[in-house]
């Protein structure tokens, strides 16, 4: 790829409307000595200018374990789990009063999100917790997300932040993933270790050859070291979602990046957004029931590749769950497609054929106003 194929694409994704930016330990932290509130301030301001530029935000934040350990007056990171989850219900507080500060300054609110590692991989839980960051985007609240690390087991657990930040990416179906570090991107070689290593300014997120560059040696303050960036870019990209690995401390960072800046590593998707996620829903899950489809809906999924709404539904067959995969057919029973069900079997009958301005008073609440949405919806060609 020529420069100037690099200089659009960094334009291009520096437009982006949805980010997903992460943070790590050693940064919050100012490198162990406890949390940095003026440099947070001025991550905090760069925000605010990307909310003014029309763009949703979404932050990962790291820290909590690191912030409790420097209140707690420990020197290294505990081994122990119970330690660790000690530690981060201590730094918690802090962190996350420090974030709310610093953003009720520019009139803007902020709502703490603690995930783990179930949240995202049971159907139910990863559309609830879909569903609510959808909602605090829309409100205009900036979601602070981090690891429930008070619960989390050493088996269940995401590992690190930026693994976290890219399932947070699939999750929000973000455009660009920051990922903001003490180095400057991804070097040819460990730049501590070899003073000539060389900036990889550009690549695809999916290039095995990434991992092989990447630093394995982890920071004592943080969980991730370089591999776990790149591999959390490749995680991203399956979404569409494009990475930008990019040194924290480097003066007004995210309004550059936005700017279409040649800061850091730029690491672009090698497919088209939601193309493996449909593949996965198309080819990989059990159907768990069956929802017959009117001949509106029928031609409104084939040529309109709109949403299924509950009153294109004339029949519901089989017990599923919230989030479960269900078939979508014909009046003549044909596959027309199938995706991820906004609502278990027992409410889809109750709200079969009704508009969704009835959902709410028919079901006492209403999550979303779709039985599938598009974006997990696949058309099933030639059935």
């Amino acid at each position: 790829m020529t420069e100037r194929d690099e200089m659009r694409e960094r334009a291009r994704y520096g437009a982006s409307r949805r980010w997903v930016i992460k943070l790590g330990s050693s940064l919050l932290t100012d490198d162990g000595s406890g949390l940095d509130d003026e440099r947070i301030g001025t991550w905090v301001n760069q925000i605010a200018g990307l909310r003014g530029q029309g763009r949703d935000v979404v932050l990962v934040s790291s820290g909590a374990v690191a912030a409790g350990m420097v209140t707690l007056g420990w020197k290294q990171r505990p081994r122990s789990l119970q330690e660790q989850q000690a530690a981060a219900a201590v730094g918690q507080m802090r962190l996350v009063q420090t974030w709310e500060s610093r953003f009720e300054q520019h009139g803007m609110h902020t709502a703490q999100v603690l995930l783990t590692y179930a949240d995202l991989t049971d159907r139910r839980r990863y559309l609830n917790a879909r569903s609510t960051l959808r909602a605090l985007l829309h409100l205009g609240v900036i979601p602070v997300v981090n690891e429930n690390d008070t619960v989390s087991n050493e088996e269940l657990r995401f590992g690190d932040n930026d693994t976290l930040a890219s399932l947070v990416a699939n999750l929000v179906e973000a455009e660009l993933m920051v990922i903001l570090t003490d180095q400057q991107g991804l070097y040819d070689r460990d730049p501590r270790r070899h003073p000539g290593a060389v900036l990889v300014p550009y690549g695809r997120a999916d290039d095995p050859q990434l991992q092989e560059l990447a630093a394995p040696a982890a920071g004592t303050w943080g969980r991730g070291g370089m591999l776990s960036k790149v591999t959390a870019a490749a995680r991203a990209s399956r979404s569409g979602a494009a990475t930008v690995i990019a040194a924290g401390r480097e003066a007004e960072v995210l309004l550059r990046i936005a700017a279409g800046e040649g800061l850091g590593t730029l690491l672009v998707p090698g497919q088209q957004p939601l193309a493996a996620r449909k593949q996965w829903i198309n080819s990989h899950l059990q159907v768990h029931g069956r929802l017959q489809l009117d001949d509106g809906a029928v031609h409104v999924l084939r040529e309109s590749g709109r949403s299924l709404l509950a009153v294109g539904v004339t029949g519901v067959q089989g017990r599923f769950e919230r989030g479960d995969v269900v078939s979508c057919c014909d009046a003549a029973g044909r596959e027309v497609a199938r995706g991820l069900v906004n609502y278990g079997g027992d409410e889809c009958r109750r709200i079969k054929g009704q508009p969704s301005s009835r959902i709410e008073e028919l079901l006492g609440y209403v999550d979303e106003p779709e039985l599938i949405h598009r974006d997990n919806l696949v058309i099933r060609q030639g059935r």
